[in-house]
């Protein structure tokens, strides 16, 4: 098993290794300030990641760019998940992570008692900063494929993620949750869901939103069970955290194959160390 584990850290650095390169040379990072005209000019900041190559053949009208729209938890910026952007766009798709939340904005509040406690408003706010985002991004990015979305998203960005699966299950691929709490998930089979989730005893999922290992059976949902804390899923975790959240996206995404690596990254073996074991072979501190 430690050989195992030593050659699971060996790819993790190899994949590191990719990753810093493709964010510093192959990966542009663009950063688009854009205002809804239709609520009184709202501000939505969105940070683009894109691979180089891929931009100019989309430019050039040789491919249509996947799409990947993330959205971040509460009080956590958008910026806040470049291993994620980085993993997506590294393998050839189009990542636009929006900043949904504004300073001006009321703070969330939990009603217990209502529908996804309260948070709808949250939500609705959040489909339509999606939808405003894809329609600037066709003029930006006019090759690029806005029918087929993969969706990503971290605990309320995970519920916006799922609730727009949910109204637009058309033009919705795959979806990639960590952690989200209040909306159930799409169970009809014709969506890919991936689901991370964690072990932190103040975020608990509200009953009914993780389906049982019977219906993730039979409608090919991945759910995936962490010994981690719920903000240590972003930028704010360890590497080692981010490291097997990105083993795992790449095996989801090797699975379905529908995407372009840039580089022979190892593909992670279907019996890759658990968390605990890992934790168990990581030195003390």
């Amino acid at each position: 098993m430690k050989r195992g584990i030593a050659v699971f850290a060996s790819a993790a650095a190899l994949m590191g290794f990719f990753y810093f390169v493709a964010g510093k040379w192959v990966i542009r990072h663009k950063t688009v300030e854009m205002a809804d005209i239709l609520r009184d000019g709202r501000d939505v900041t969105v940070e683009i990641s894109v691979r180089r190559d891929r931009e100019i053949q989309s430019i050039a009208e040789m491919i249509e760019l996947p799409v990947v729209i993330l959205s971040h938890g509460n009080t956590v910026k958008h910026t806040e998940y470049s291993f994620l952007t980085n993993t997506f766009a590294a393998r050839g798709y189009l990542v636009a992570s929006i900043q949904h939340d504004l300073s001006t904005d009321d703070p969330m509040v939990t009603k217990a008692g209502e529908e996804y406690v309260g948070r709808r408003s949250q939500y609705n706010r959040g489909i339509a900063n999606i939808l405003f985002t894809i329609d600037r991004l066709k003029q930006l990015y006019p090759n690029a494929d806005y029918r087929h979305l993969t969706l990503v998203g971290h605990s309320n960005g995970g519920d916006v993620s799922m609730y727009f699966a949910k109204l637009h299950p058309e033009l919705v691929k795959k979806v990639v949750t960590l952690d989200n709490l209040r909306v159930p998930f799409v169970i009809d089979g014709r969506i890919k869901i991936l689901s991370f989730r964690s072990k932190d005893p103040q975020f608990k999922p509200d009953p009914g939103v993780v389906p049982d290992d019977e219906t993730c059976a039979k409608a090919g949902i991945q759910v995936v069970k962490t010994e981690f804390q719920h903000n240590d899923l972003s930028d704010r975790g360890s590497d080692q955290v981010k490291g097997f959240i990105e083993g795992a996206v790449h095996d989801f995404l090797n699975e379905l194959g529908e995407d372009d690596s840039p580089f022979n990254l190892p593909r992670l073996a279907k019996s890759r160390p658990t968390i605990d074991q890992l934790a168990a072979a990581a030195p003390e501190r």
